[in-house]
């Protein structure tokens, strides 16, 4: 509702300005006051967004190192199966 009241009030001003009329001189208190009422809202809101972010970020972190260690995880089992198969290869040939 906050936000209501203050685009209505912030529209007209514009539409007054548009049509060459000087705006009341109540006009301007009430944009002031609707803006001070906003100013805990878009606070809460930024500190919200933040929060959010820095979640985000954590969660990414996490999921990039969970895939690094699996990627890790599957070259050293290709490598050792890689090496298993060279000495199977290699075991003919001592004979």
């Amino acid at each position: 509702m906050n936000k209501s009241l203050l685009l209505a009030a912030l529209v007209a001003a514009v539409a007054l300005s548009a049509c060459g009329k000087k705006a009341e001189q109540a006009a301007a208190p009430a944009v002031a006051a609707a803006a001070s009422a906003m100013a805990p809202v878009v606070a809460a809101a930024s500190a919200a967004a933040a929060d959010a972010a820095s979640a985000v970020t954590g969660a990414a972190t996490a999921a990039a190192d969970s895939a690094a260690s699996a990627a890790a995880g599957a070259m050293k089992d290709a490598a050792g199966k890689a090496v298993d198969a060279a000495v199977k290869a290699a075991e003919p040939v001592k004979k």
